[in-house]
Order: structure tokens, then sequence, then C-alpha cells
């Protein structure tokens, strides 16, 4: 990685240029997968702090990492472990979004939001032939932060006399979250984290 120094570089030590370029050679192994390979870094003191900005593109974004304090190589050293928080988080954002084609993107976000809430139990061996084809059984995340109030088990049993199959809910009691199932015989099964 190309290192370029402006500002006040004569307060660049050689073994401070040295550690530098070495946790800057550590990033740019996140950094050149697509030809960014230049870094600038930027020095200026003010008063008794030195401030130093290390600048450098990442997949068309230019990141930014500042860092001050009274001696120049823990300024450097914040400087670049801000540079390297927002490379991991852009880097994680990119491989995110670029998984899968966009058109099943939408197609998952529209089941998410419209799909029932369902329990049901497959068998282990039926998991690949449902509905004849060798779908994989889908995941439906339940949202316990909804504001609701913690409830004893009687009052969850209240919650599930409208043919829900399962009901999750903060127990008063034990202060827990608590599932409650419906099984097939019509009893109850309670699970508690």
């Amino acid at each position: 990685m190309k290192v370029t120094y402006t500002g006040k570089t004569k307060d660049f030590t050689p073994q401070i240029e040295k550690k530098v370029e070495e946790k800057l050679a550590k990033l740019a192994k996140m950094i050149e997968q697509r030809g960014e390979k230049e870094a600038h870094v930027c020095h200026r003191q003010e008063r008794h702090l030195h401030k130093v900005d290390i600048k450098t593109m990442f997949y068309d974004h230019t990141l930014l990492g500042e860092g001050e304090d009274a001696d120049i190589t823990i300024a450097v050293c914040q400087a670049i472990e801000k540079l390297e928080k927002q490379i991991v988080k852009l880097r994680g954002r990119w491989r995110d979004t670029h998984r899968d084609p966009k058109t099943t993107r939408a197609q998952k976000e529209s089941l998410e939001e419209t799909a029932p809430i369902e329990a049901t139990r497959v068998p282990a061996g039926a998991a690949g032939s449902m509905n004849g084809n060798a779908a994989h059984p889908k995941v439906y995340r339940v949202n316990n932060d909804d504001g609701h109030k913690p409830m004893t088990l009687e009052e969850a049993m209240l919650e599930m006399e409208s043919n829900a199959d399962y009901f999750v809910y903060q127990d008063l009691d034990r202060s827990r979250l608590s599932v409650l199932l419906r099984r097939r015989d019509g009893h109850f099964d309670l699970i508690e984290a």
C-alpha cells in the first residue's frame, strides 16, 4: 500500500512511519481487493494536540479515520482503529447486499412481511420432500420486543384461544422468555429460556 504523508511531516519519525505502514499493511489485505492501494496521512498540530487523518478509498467510498491525542503515536493508532471499523462495517454491508440476486431479495422481503406465522411439525426425513420439491423449510422470526407486558402462564393460555399454535411471551414470575405450544392432543408444551 502506498502511503502519502502531508502536514507536519517532521514529527513523523522513521519508527512512527514504520508502525503506520505495518498497521496499514494489515488493512490493505481487505482494501486492495479492488485496486485501492493508496492511503493519505495528514498530520496537523493544534496547541498540544496532534490531529491525524487517514484517508483511503474502498469500493468507491472515501473512508476517513481521525485521531487526536497529545502523543502522536496514540493519535495515529486511534485513526487507524476508526478506519478499520469503517472498513469492516462497509465490507459487511457490501457482503450482505450482494449475496443473492435482487429479485430473490425482494421476494424474501415480501414473504417475510405477508406470510402468516405458523408452527408446524415436520418429521426429520420429510423436510426435503415437502410439496414434492426439494425446498428448504422457511423460518419465521417472532418479534418479542413489541412492548408487550410480562404475563403469567394463565394469561398466555387465554391469548392462545384464538387458534394460535404457539405464543411467545415474557414470564412475569421468572423474567424469562417463554414459548407456549399447542399439542395435537389439545394440551400445551411450555419451553422456557
